[in-house]
């Protein structure tokens, strides 16, 4: 009796930290002559809070009741406890903006640990102050450097007549996988240097989507989970590219630190290759390290994301007729001021008004990004509101997107709108790609990829969603199955 005795103290003791752990922040609250905090609930899980009810899957072109229910209750801005801390939701517009815009000033991006566990503690997605500008700058560079490149363009329409040239007799597919062959094809031979055909493309693309499933993933490290699975394929991810950069050496290349040049003394300069790996390899500011890392943060934006928002950009035209036949229509003008074979360039591209049009309003519409993480760094006031120091913040994203207040008729695919919102593209009302210091840099990158993707698709093909799928955000989001296309090929 003893023993179980112990054991039911220690039980109760360590019940009882929960929840004086869960309600304390509540008590000790130093600053309150700043304003009072935002009204709100706890919820009754300790350390959970309300993180199940907050992340309980819904479309994505809505809301989600736990949003809509606590604004409803206590407005755009109420506390909360998500992700094991005490939490601001901020529905507004206005602090939105004022996150974003104060990014390590008064807001640091805050990703919870276990996030950290499965992209590595360098990766430019979760680092934060000097180091965080530091590898910004060198992406910017790098991005800056494949727009210029004019392979870059050609290889993205390579590989989409490949993808679309393999639909040809078949009358279903399954978009979301075509989406992720296509994207990855892509990054991977602008940021290694490697083709669809080379064994190693298929060993990282396997290790890669064990990461991706990982990644959004309940956080157990146990051996077999996806979790556990996922920081193992990033080991080996890793490896990957260490033994690519090997080689690269052994190759006797040469860089130079200005991030736009690379020569090679035993190759004919008219053969080399200026990847982004390569360039990568001559920024002396990174260490081994961050370069991997650097690698792994490439890959990742460029897939998982603009894959989703391929699909969503695919599946919204599809219940649009009116935006198809715009969009064919602008694609066949352009199409008929050049030759027949003529690879599309950049002045091209910025002749794809509409379909930029089609971008913005499937970003503002599906949201692929909901939320972002963020933490106080001090106690902030903002009108008559507290955010106290240590608190994580969450700027939602999609409930300014989806606020009738803000877009007319917001539940409604209406690409139009955006003939006369163009201007605030980058405002507080569209921030689909974050903002401030932490704006994607890749953001033109996946616009002009599926630009030329829905250049070639709207052409040749005709296409109709099979079922109801649709974007569900489970909080990242994906089409439950898949996306499946009844496709109808037409020649030209």
């Amino acid at each position: 009796m003893g023993f179980f005795w112990m054991v039911m103290v220690i039980f109760v003791g360590f019940l009882f930290g929960l929840i004086l752990n869960h309600f304390l922040p509540l008590l000790f609250l130093k600053n309150k002559k700043l304003g009072v905090l935002p009204r709100g609930s706890f919820g009754y899980m300790p350390l959970l809070g309300e993180t199940l009810a907050f992340l309980n899957p819904h479309p994505s072109t809505t809301v989600g009741s736990f949003l809509q229910e606590h604004c409803s209750r206590y407005g755009k801005v109420f506390k909360s406890h998500l992700f094991f801390s005490p939490t601001i939701v901020s529905c507004d517009q206005e602090l939105n903006y004022f996150i974003l815009q104060n990014e390590d000033k008064l807001f640091e991006c805050s990703y919870p640990k276990p996030i950290h566990g499965v992209l590595g503690k360098i990766s430019m997605l979760v680092v934060v102050g000097d180091t965080h500008k530091r590898l910004r700058n060198v992406a910017i560079n790098l991005v800056s450097t494949i727009k210029s490149k004019h392979d870059f363009l050609t290889y993205i329409e390579k590989i989409t007549l490949q993808i679309l040239d393999s639909w040809k007799g078949k009358k279903q597919i399954i978009f979301c996988q075509e989406a992720r062959k296509f994207t990855f094809n892509v990054i991977v031979k602008q940021v290694l240097g490697l083709t669809p055909e080379e064994p190693q493309t298929a060993r990282i693309l396997e290790d890669f989507l064990t990461f991706m499933r990982g990644l959004i993933s309940l956080p157990l490290y146990i051996p077999g989970t996806p979790y556990a699975n996922a920081v193992k394929a990033r080991i080996r991810i890793s490896s990957s590219v260490k033994q690519i950069i090997k080689e690269r050496r052994r190759n006797n290349i040469i860089f130079n630190n200005n991030y736009n040049m690379c020569e090679n003394t035993n190759i004919n300069s008219q053969k080399k290759e200026c990847d982004f790996l390569e360039i990568l390899l001559g920024v002396d500011t990174l260490s081994e390290d961050e370069k991997v890392s650097f690698v792994l943060d490439a890959l990742l934006g460029g897939y998982e994301t603009t894959s989703i928002l391929m699909a969503m950009v695919v599946h919204f035209v599809a219940k649009s007729p009116a935006a198809f036949e715009q969009l064919k229509v602008e694609h066949a003008s352009i199409r008929s001021k050049k030759n027949k074979d003529e690879p599309l360039n950049w002045e091209d591209y910025k002749m794809m008004t509409f379909t930029q049009n089609v971008i913005n309003e499937a970003l503002r519409y599906g949201n692929i990004v909901k939320f972002v993480h963020r933490k106080a760094m001090k106690d902030i006031k903002f009108k008559d509101y507290l955010i106290p120091a240590g608190w994580k913040v969450l700027p939602i994203l999609s409930t300014v997107h989806l606020d009738p207040s803000i877009h007319s008729s917001p539940l409604e695919f209406h690409p139009w709108r955006w003939e006369t919102q163009r201007q605030d593209q980058t405002s507080k009302k569209f921030t689909p790609f974050g903002g401030g210091s932490r704006y994607c840099p890749g953001s033109e990158l996946a616009r002009v990829e599926i630009a030329f993707f829905l250049h070639h698709l709207v052409q040749n093909f005709r296409w109709s969603v099979e079922g109801d799928d649709q974007p569900i955000a489970h909080p990242y989001v994906e089409f439950q199955r898949g996306l499946v296309l009844n496709v109808d090929h037409f020649a030209l």
